[in-house]
């Protein structure tokens, strides 16, 4: 699948209006829950969010190797509120004429990257940390097809190498993908989520 930088601009912008819809159904009784982050509780993983839309913000203003644009909020008393405002920001910065011909500094991945495959880095995670809030919250995901198809496309380019796979890593270990599964399951599978351990509640 071929996308082009306006392609994955408008990619991301729907994977992360998505991801802000599913934060703000949060209650207060929900920001305790585990998630399938690993250690994290909803709290924490919408913490850590909001920083990375911070970052990438920075990286495509030429800031990204700037350490304190990285840091989780030491204020999540409003956890919604804050993460609906870094999002905003960082849609407002991707849609900035140029932005895929920028170079971002994106240190956790150790390194430059061209605008375009940062943006692509960027809305990976967020299909699959919509998905993350939607599972914590016992919901769906509520992304067009095409939008998961591309998801799936850039999953299956993300390396498997064990080194750069499990705790401390973006993503855990790839896990078998069954037979017929949808895009959505086998990008998320592919990048260690387990959809199966998280059933919707009705």
């Amino acid at each position: 699948m071929t996308m082009t930088g306006t392609d994955i601009v408008e990619l991301d912008r729907i994977a992360v209006q998505e991801a802000v819809r599913l934060v703000d159904l949060a209650t207060a009784a929900d920001w305790t829950r585990d998630t399938p982050c690993a250690g994290w509780d909803l709290r924490r993983l919408v913490a850590h969010m909001t920083a990375q839309h911070v970052g990438f913000a920075a990286a495509a203003r030429g800031a990204g190797r700037e350490p304190e644009h990285w840091r989780e909020p030491e204020d999540m008393s409003e956890p919604a509120r804050v993460h609906r405002s870094a999002a905003a920001s960082v849609l407002a910065t991707f849609a900035e004429p140029g932005v895929t011909e920028r170079e971002f500094t994106l240190p956790e991945l150790g390194g430059g990257f061209p605008g375009g495959r940062a943006v692509g880095f960027h809305f990976i995670d967020y299909v699959v940390h919509a998905w993350d809030v939607a599972a914590t919250l016992g919901t769906t995901v509520d992304l067009p097809e095409h939008v998961l198809v591309a998801a799936l496309a850039v999953a299956r380019a993300v390396p498997t190498d064990p080194g750069r796979r499990g705790p401390g890593f973006a993503f855990a270990p790839a896990l078998e993908v069954a037979e017929g599964s949808g895009p959505l399951e086998e990008a998320l599978r592919l990048l260690g989520r387990s959809p199966g351990r998280w059933p919707v509640r009705s």
